[in-house]
Order: C-alpha cells, then sequence, then structure tokens
C-alpha cells in the first residue's frame, strides 16, 4: 500500500500538486484571516468558544458556541455572563456575574458563580485571589448556536476518531484523483 501511493506520488502532475497545496494554503489562510477580524471587530482575544461544562444550564449547555465581544466602553455588570482566565488555568471559564463592585477611581471589581453551581467561584480563582478584574475578562457573551461545539468537543473527548476523520478524509481526496 505505501509503495503504491508512492509510486502515484512520482507519477502525480507536479503542477497538479503544487495546485492542491496552494488551495489548501488559502483555506488555512482564509479561516486565519476570518479569525483575526473577528478578534479586531469584537475586541476579544478569542471572539468564538465552547462552553465545556453543564454548570451553566439552564442559560447555556454543554456544547453551546458562543460569540463574545468586548468593549471597554461597556462595562461588566451584574447579569452579564462573561468568558474569563484564571491565572494557571488553561481553559477559560463561562459563568455569570453576581457582583460587581466599583471604585471612585473608575475601575472595578466583580464575583462570578455558574448558575447550575451552589456556590460563587472564589474556590476556582488564583490562590489568594478573591475577585476578577477587566484584565481577567476574555469577552462577554452575545450570541449562541446552540450545540454547534458538540463536534469540538466529541473530537477532543475522542482524539482516535478526529485521526480517522482526518485519515479517511485525505483518502478520499487521493482517491478521487484517479
Amino acid at each position: 500500500m505505501v509503495f503504491g501511493f508512492i509510486e502515484e506520488l512520482k507519477r502525480t502532475n507536479k503542477r497538479q500538486c503544487l495546485d492542491q497545496v496552494l488551495c489548501l494554503a488559502m483555506v488555512v489562510c482564509s479561516a486565519l484571516m476570518v479569525w483575526k477580524g473577528l478578534m479586531v471587530v469584537t475586541n476579544s482575544e478569542s471572539p468564538i468558544v465552547v462552553v465545556l461544562s453543564g454548570s451553566m444550564e439552564p442559560a447555556f449547555h454543554r456544547g453551546d458556541l458562543m460569540l463574545l465581544v468586548n468593549y471597554p466602553e461597556d462595562p461588566v455588570r451584574t447579569g452579564d455572563i462573561v468568558v474569563f482566565r484564571v491565572e494557571g488555568k488553561e481553559i477559560p471559564i463561562v459563568h455569570r456575574v453576581v457582583r460587581v463592585h466599583e471604585r471612585e477611581d473608575g475601575t472595578f471589581k466583580f464575583l462570578t458563580k455558574g448558575d447550575n453551581n451552589p456556590v460563587d467561584d472564589r474556590g476556582l480563582y488564583s490562590p489568594g485571589q478573591l475577585w476578577l478584574t477587566e484584565k481577567d475578562v476574555v469577552g462577554r457573551a452575545k450570541g449562541v448556536l446552540r450545540y454547534v461545539g458538540l463536534i469540538t468537543i466529541f473530537m477532543n473527548e475522542y482524539p482516535k476518531i478526529k485521526f480517522a476523520v482526518v485519515t479517511i478524509l485525505g483518502l478520499k481526496v487521493l482517491l478521487n484523483k484517479q
């Protein structure tokens, strides 16, 4: 099988190979440009996130795809659903703001909690951290596509299936050339 693939590769037109490589590069670059464009428009480092747990049910479910914005002129308020990062943890958290403290100088700090959780998020924050600040916020929820992110969760939880899908798609492309 491997030798057949190598022989087929040797017989393939070099222009055709270059054309396919350039098409793939264009798809990747286009996706990157769309992502970067969304980052600029939403002012968020991650304009789209997938809800990974059931801590926000019934408002949001595991697998929901959320569109985020992060405009500095629109401060976080009680009731907002925010996505925030905690120092030392890689994956951002999606929870609701339950309390906001605004200082006289205009800065504020706030406390979050998952709708489905019995207690606030202080146990999730970095050791010694009791409140979140603006710098912790990735964005605020502005839209949702229900369950679209389940594909991402499924592929991450079962990496063998992800590689099988990629392999099958690759083989299909190669077989369609013949």
